[in-house]
Formats: structure tokens, C-alpha cells, sequence
């Protein structure tokens, strides 16, 4: 499966990647719904994660959201693992056109990434909903409780999509866009079944679909290759450094 992988990759004009938090979990932060995810470990103060992962519980009870927000979802010593390199090496080759992203860690980009569609926003972007004064993930892990502007004292939220809310629609379009002028699809690290981000597959109409993902998906079944390898060591050994 590798060597063919490789072969698709060093055949390729212009490579679209679309991936989920199964792509970070080799440096140490947890997916959701896979083993020992977030969304496996029961509930949080009497409701699911995904009821304090969102809008409306942000703004009813910001101090035990942020409790776990902080806990849970901010990794800021987590490094990029080989699947985020070898995708950053494949965009200095000239071969990758996006990574699309349903992460919001930021490790793409630290690993050289340029051009990346963050579709749920960044955990590293943080601002007042007040004045709108913008602040680093470092302010919000030093902050006691819930995040206060020095400015104008209002909360600080993450510029992150939570459940409840709608994703960019320029993010969207870009990432859609992307997929769609390409002729290799990579999606890894991605169950396949949150909308709206999954529907983005549909818009591929290249040459070669490939699925790497511990688990099936929806989308296994149009796939050309499914490999069910850690995705950080199935692309290391398939991208030519």
C-alpha cells in the first residue's frame, strides 16, 4: 500500500490534503471519537464534552468551560509528528496545493506548512469579545478562571468553531476549491462523518482518492487506497525527503 501510495505521490502535479485530529495524535494529543478519544471518557460536569465544547455553554458557564477547555484541548508543547513534516515537505516540493485542516493546534504550521485552511479556526488565536484586542494561548493558560481583557475587562474566547457555530464560508470555499483543482485527494486522520467539513470530499474529481485512517469511513468505498497505518509513519516512508 505504501509503495503505491509513493508512486501516486511522486506522479503527482497537485496534491489537495484534508485531515482530522487523527493526524496529531502521534504528538500526543487525543482525537475524539476514536480509542481513549475525548468524546469516549464519559461526561464532564453532567453533560457530553460536546455540550462544553459549545456556544451556548460558553456563554452560560464560561468557568467551567474554559476548566476544561484549558485541561483538555490546549497542548502548547506539542511538537509536529511525520505526518505534518512530510506534508510540509511536499508543499516545498511544489507538490501540495493545501492542507485542509479540521485541527485547530496549529502544528501544520509549525512544521512549515504555508498554505493551510484551518476550517474550525486556532486554539493559538484568542480575542475579547469586547474590544476585539487579540491574545496568545500563553495569556490564556496563565489566566486564573475565565480570561479577562486587560483592556476593557471583557472575556477572551478561542478563535475556535464550537459546536453551535458555523464554519468560515471563505474557509470553506478555499478548502472546496482546493480539493477540487487537484488530482491526488489525501484525506487522513479523519472519521469522515462531521458536517459540514466531510461533504468537502464530494468536490474531488481528480485522478486518485486516498483514505488513511485507523477506522472506516463513509468514503472508504470510493477510495482507490485505504491504509489502516499510523498516518505519520505511512507518510514519512511515502514522501521522498
Amino acid at each position: 500500500m505504501t509503495k503505491k501510495l509513493k508512486e501516486i505521490i511522486k506522479n503527482a502535479r497537485k496534491i489537495a490534503f484534508f485531515g482530522g485530529a487523527g493526524v496529531s495524535t502521534e504528538s500526543g494529543i487525543p482525537d475524539f471519537r476514536g480509542s481513549g478519544g475525548l468524546y469516549t471518557k464519559g461526561e464532564v460536569f453532567g453533560v457530553s464534552p460536546e455540550t462544553v465544547l459549545s456556544n451556548r455553554y460558553l456563554r452560560e458557564h464560561p468557568d467551567r468551560f474554559f476548566e476544561y477547555y484549558k485541561t483538555r484541548m490546549l497542548y502548547p508543547k506539542a511538537k509536529p509528528n511525520g505526518a505534518h513534516i512530510a506534508l510540509a515537505e511536499l508543499e516545498r516540493q511544489g507538490k501540495m496545493s493545501a492542507v485542509i485542516t479540521q485541527n485547530v493546534d496549529g502544528l501544520h504550521q509549525l512544521a512549515g506548512s504555508k498554505r493551510v485552511i484551518e476550517l474550525h479556526g486556532s486554539s493559538l488565536k484568542n480575542y475579547c469579545t469586547g474590544c476585539g484586542k487579540h491574545y496568545s494561548v500563553e495569556y490564556i493558560l496563565r489566566s486564573e478562571g475565565i480570561p479577562r481583557c486587560e483592556v476593557c475587562g471583557k472575556m477572551i474566547r478561542p478563535d475556535v468553531v464550537l459546536y453551535g457555530e458555523g464554519l468560515s464560508g471563505r474557509a470553506f470555499a478555499d478548502a472546496e476549491r482546493a480539493i477540487s483543482d487537484s488530482d491526488v485527494l489525501i484525506v487522513g486522520g479523519t472519521s469522515l462523518t462531521v458536517q459540514p467539513a466531510a461533504s468537502l470530499v464530494s468536490a474531488f474529481d481528480g485522478e486518485h482518492f486516498i483514505i488513511i485512517n485507523g477506522s472506516e469511513t463513509p468514503y472508504d468505498r470510493y477510495a482507490e487506497l485505504v491504509i489502516r497505518e499510523p498516518i505519520a509513519r505511512t507518510l514519512s516512508a511515502a514522501v521522498e525527503v
